[in-house]
């Protein structure tokens, strides 16, 4: 490892101080207005506004971190249920998007329950019920990364929804994630796992782009011996298919 990647590394994890101040600020400020002061409406929204882009953010830096450690070799595997994976994806997604959401899918008591819950939000789960109670021991926080950074690119592009499925066979694990979006044209789906590229001309469409998350999710597949393929069309949506040995 060079010395410039030393230097990098240690100043994106000292990085987590400052933002857990900002963010630990920011909420103590809007919850504890009788000990801070009354708060106007837009005093609220721009305090939220901090809160959200403090916890991206974070997240940001986390995942960095881990690609760092994937690189390196590191791999912390845990047991950990499909249902679990599955519900925490759903919840650090609609954190940010609709916090009132995560309210919602945290009463589901079956997975019947938070199916329908979902729907309601835009998302469309397709499990086998022996699939979705079944244990896995793979690295968890790598693979939530992986299916966090592909339902988070299909929310960009979807129309109507997003549909995560996943099944078990031998001793691979297979997760696919779908969205009924404009689709990618064959000539860039190789294009798209590239660092920075964007199907999209305009400024917004880079920021909102595939870029960084299926770089991210390339590298940790590899990592982990795994493999993502695509199935898309320009205008019938994309579908990435993740496959995991267990």
């Amino acid at each position: 490892m060079s010395d410039t990647t030393i230097k990098t590394e240690i100043l994106i994890h000292d990085l987590k101080v400052p933002l857990s101040v900002i963010d630990a600020g920011a909420k103590s400020l809007l919850n504890r207005q009788d000990t801070y002061g009354p708060l106007t409406d837009k005093q609220i929204k721009v305090l939220k506004r901090i809160i959200r882009n403090a916890l991206t953010t974070q997240r940001l830096v986390n995942d960095v971190l881990e690609l760092g450690r994937s690189r390196e070799g590191v791999m912390i595997t845990k047991d950990f249920y499909i249902s679990s994976l599955v519900m925490a994806v759903l919840i650090e997604i609609f954190d940010l998007a609709d916090p009132g959401a995560v309210d919602i899918l945290r009463k589901a008591q079956s997975y019947e329950e938070l199916n329908r819950f979902a729907r309601e939000c835009g998302v469309k789960l397709d499990f086998d019920s022996k699939v979705w109670k079944t244990i896995v021991h793979l690295d968890e926080a790598k693979v939530r990364q992986i299916l966090r950074n592909l339902v988070t690119n299909a929310f960009k592009y979807k129309e109507a929804f997003v549909e995560i499925s996943g099944s078990i066979e031998g001793k691979l694990l297979t997760l696919r994630v779908k969205d009924d979006g404009r689709g990618i044209p064959p000539s860039d789906h190789q294009k798209i796992f590239k660092t920075y590229f964007t199907t999209g001309s305009s400024l917004d469409s880079a920021i909102s782009s595939h870029g960084l998350g299926l770089a991210g999710v390339m590298v940790l597949l590899k990592d982990m011996g795994g493999d993502l393929n695509l199935n898309s069309n320009d205008g019938k949506g994309a579908e990435f298919i993740v496959k995991i040995p267990l």
